[in-house]
């Protein structure tokens, strides 16, 4: 079906793209942290700006601080200190520009990915096909019966037909009509073996920009110039024309709303101070009191809004994104990747996700009078020859079993039988014998044309193995029966290890598989699967996927047929393979590169991640902005109110030292936390209730607890080198 990549599912930085492997395996490159820098200072125009309410709030703060600097330089506004005004300042534009730069930094790595693939997109001379593919009348066999013209890759377009021989590039996305190819496809899946491409069923789909080794391939374009995986990868890792995702865009609107409250309150707590100096001598007031002034009010703003993750929110995006392009994904929007944490469905195939694919021997089972050895012996002996997974794991479990290896093909003489679809059996005939392995049925009849029976034991085991979900081999010399090999789909290592950590993120599975009810049962017991739809048609797909959403569950499946389509289509997070049929590939919402049937739990844990990691950091944002009041609020109304002064409880040297430590602190803590919002929260496999406890303990009480820590060591500092 599909090629498969074990159980080592992608997580994080697993080998993906190939250009991008090496630009993207590090956070802080010299060469990405130059032009993140330059890139920082450019998003300071205010049109950008405009993007994040929250930073652009902080920047009209910066330039109103820098202008009352000049205002008191020039004696114009009698203010603070011009050293306090200054610093205040020159640290509320490093808020800015520090939340500038942790998107520049995400998007920066998309960059580089970018400029890699685009290394791969390349115009290259495309051999078009005359009269849409019709074969000239030349009377020669092969790729040399059409009739070409070379044309320009970026001429072409969708429906054209063109021919690529061996050693040449495929100049575009296209399924193959005719032929069959080795195909290297590591400039796009970073995967360094060559894959079969040929004609009909679900291997037909090839990328532009792969190259073709052996044979040749009559490809059908199916995407214009333009619009094809390279460019819509492109696209998609250029973080800077990346769309919101709706939880993203709700969120935002929630931090734009409490910016807009915290503007209100703060402002209106001028005039309540310019009154309160002019109340009458005692009370809160002193004789000495003076009103706020604007330079604090501001800071007092900037450290009030949610700046921590106003500052980060888009890297966090953006790094998401990333993670997913890495695991070789293409995601047609955002939409999808945080749909992908929010599944709590999955709809699996058995073949190649839950199970290796191949069918393996797993025991052999002798009949009455034969011993296991005997039997193994000559099985063994009628797969030499047999090139198929199923032939050559027979031979491997004999080795194994009874040590029986060093056979020489030349001393044994033998004449190896090939397996025929009218007979149904393979074997050797050597010395004298006469050995046979094939279905129980074309057994049966074989030593029944030869005067013998089958055993009743042999029945009963070839049964037995049905039931458990395997295949019984039945193996017989001349008219004796030796006995059975079990020969079964073998279920991956670790795979029910994983779907009891997904049952634990309340996320059900279910096994998807055209076998009957009985080998279905079977294998999914074995898997550890919570659900399993047998003997599943294209309909029964679409009617299971309708009847969990209708019950409020969102679906995610992967496929790669055009009888998956319909069930793509209507799937939440719907995943094609890339060596999949178009019709697959224009139904989904996402395309994996490898064709690796189990990247569907990877991208699960990625859209997961992205969710937790933006969850955790708003709940350590909020949280910072709690203990910054008790840090900025005292400080900033210790001239109007002296009696706060009873409320520093960090023991802050001065307000003006709380009051800038609060400001450098609130600008510090945007880069301490960028490579935990690129390289994501840590990912584990736990309900929803654990994760809100953790999240609440980890970040919400180191949340409060940080910027006490912070501030206090940044107001010692500003004392001892005398800057406040």
């Amino acid at each position: 079906m599909t090629r498969d990549n074990d159980l080592a599912l992608p997580r994080g930085d697993r080998a993906s793209l190939a250009g991008s492997r090496a630009t993207a395996s590090s956070l802080f490159q010299t060469e990405l942290l130059g032009k993140a820098m330059l890139e920082s200072l450019r998003k300071l125009d205010p049109r950008q700006q405009l993007r994040n309410p929250v930073m652009f709030v902080v920047e009209l703060g910066s330039l109103l601080t820098t202008a009352l600097y000049i205002l008191v330089c020039t004696g114009y506004v009698k203010e603070s200190t011009p050293w306090f005004v200054l610093s205040i300042s020159i640290w509320l534009w490093f808020t800015v520009i520090f939340s500038n730069f942790a998107e520049a930094m995400a998007e920066g790595r998309g960059k580089a990915q970018a400029a890699s693939l685009r290394q791969a997109r390349k115009d290259v001379a495309a051999r078009k096909v005359l009269d849409n593919g019709a074969a000239a009348e030349t009377g020669v066999v092969g790729c040399a019966r059409f009739q070409t013209v070379e044309v320009s890759s970026s001429a072409l377009a969708k429906g054209d037909v063109v021919l690529v021989e061996a050693g040449h590039v495929i100049p575009c996305d296209g399924e193959v009509v005719e032929g069959m190819a080795s195909v290297d496809e590591s400039a796009i899946t970073g995967e360094s073996a060559p894959v079969i491409r040929e004609s009909g069923g679900d291997r037909s789909a090839v990328t532009g920009g792969t190259r073709v080794l052996s044979d040749w391939l009559l490809i059908k374009i199916t995407s214009s110039p333009g619009e094809t995986f390279l460019d819509r990868m492109i696209s998609m890792v250029e973080g800077a024309k990346r769309q919101k995702t709706p939880n993203e865009i709700a969120l935002n609107i929630l931090l734009t709303t409490l910016t807009l409250v915290f503007l209100l309150v703060t402002f209106t707590l001028y005039p309540f101070s310019v009154f309160s100096v002019k109340l009458a001598q005692g009370g809160l007031s002193g004789a000495g009191a003076q009103p706020i002034t604007l330079t604090v009010l501001v800071a007092l703003l900037v450290c009030l809004i949610p700046t921590t993750i106003g500052g980060l929110l888009s890297a966090i995006g953006i790094a998401g994104m990333d993670r997913l392009i890495k695991a070789n994904v293409i995601a047609m929007s955002g939409r999808a990747v945080e749909a992908a944490g929010d599944v709590d469905m999955l709809l699996l195939d058995k073949t190649g996700t839950i199970t290796l694919g191949n069918r393996q021997a797993a025991a052999f089972l002798p009949a009455p009078g034969v011993s296991a050895e005997q039997l193994a012996d000559a099985a063994q002996l009628a797969s030499l020859s047999d090139e198929t997974p199923e032939g050559r794991s027979i031979v491997i479990l004999a080795k194994q079993k009874f040590e029986l290896r060093e056979r020489n093909l030349q001393e044994l003489s033998a004449h190896f039988v090939p397996f025929s679809a009218q007979t149904r059996m393979s074997g050797a005939d050597l010395e004298g014998r006469s050995i046979r392995k094939g279905a129980f049925d074309a057994i049966e009849r074989h030593v029944l044309s030869l005067g013998a029976v089958m055993p009743e034991k042999v029945k009963e085991d070839a049964d037995a193995v049905a039931r458990q979900g395997g295949t019984p081999l039945v193996v017989a010399d001349a008219g004796r029966v030796l006995g059975v090999v079990q020969l079964k789909d073998i279920v991956k290592g670790g795979i029910k290890e994983r779907f009891a950590e997904l049952r634990a993120m309340g996320i059900k599975t279910v096994m998807i598989t055209g076998d009957n009810p009985l080998t279905a049962a079977a294998i999914a017991a074995e898997a550890g699967v919570d659900d399993y739809l047998a003997e599943a048609t294209p309909e029964d797909k679409l009617a299971l996927i309708r009847e969990a959403q209708s019950g409020g569950r969102l679906v995610a499946m992967t496929g790669d047929g055009t009888n998956d389509a319909p069930a793509l289509a209507q799937a939440d997070v719907a995943v094609a393979m890339n060596t999949g049929t178009q019709a697959a590939k224009e139904a989904c919402n996402m395309v994996d590169l490898d064709s690796s049937p189990t990247k569907l739990i990877a991208i699960v844990e990625i859209g997961k991640q992205l969710l937790m990691t933006r969850g955790s950091l708003t709940t350590f944002s909020i949280a910072n902005d709690i203990a910054k009041y008790f840090a900025i609020i005292p400080a900033a109304f210790a001239s109007t109110y002296p009696v706060l002064d009873k409320l520093n409880v960090m023991g802050l040297a001065s307000p003006e030292s709380a009051v800038l430590s609060a400001v450098i602190f609130n600008a510090l803590i945007i880069l301490f936390l960028l490579p935990l919002a690129l390289r994501g929260v840590p990912y584990r496999p736990v309900g929803a209730s654990v994760l809100l406890r953790d999240n609440l303990l980890v970040y919400g009480v180191g949340g409060v607890l940080a910027p006490f820590i912070g501030i206090k060591l940044i107001d010692m500092l500003l004392v001892v080198f005398h800057l406040v």
